[in-house]
Order: C-alpha cells, then structure tokens, then sequence
C-alpha cells in the first residue's frame, strides 16, 4: 500500500491509501482485511481506475482518548 494520507474530523479518522496496478482482487482484499482487524479501520469508499489503480478511503471512530480531551489520563 503506498501514498497513505489521514483526515480527521469530529467524529472519524479517514485514511486515503493507493493500491498499486497490478495487484489482484483478492490480494487488495488480503491487505485491507488486515487494517481492519489489526488497525480497526473499515472501507469507506473504492475506487478501480482504468490503468488498474485503486484509491481506498478507510475509517474509524475516534477514540476519546486518541481525541486529547482535557483531563483524561492516556
């Protein structure tokens, strides 16, 4: 995966990651499995271009702790 980029608002945290041409279906599928189940991300949007490229938005809830609320201990 390359190209990774991270958007947060209020709520979510999103994360752009570019799949490079060439990889399969099930391997793009592999790989995004793993930042789910490891990194707690989900998909939020795909997109296939015609030279085979992907771009992937993934989100998560933001934690409170991960937010730096004022007078919570991390």
């Amino acid at each position: 995966m390359t190209n990774a980029e991270v958007v947060v608002d209020e709520d979510w945290e999103y994360r752009r990651v570019q799949l490079p041409p060439g990889i399969s279906r099930v391997s793009a599928a592999v790989q995004l499995s793993i930042q789910a189940e490891f990194s707690g991300w989900e998909l939020s949007n795909v997109r296939l271009y015609s030279d085979g490229t992907r771009r992937v938005w993934l989100r998560r809830r933001r934690s409170m702790a991960a937010a730096g609320l004022p007078g919570l201990m991390t």
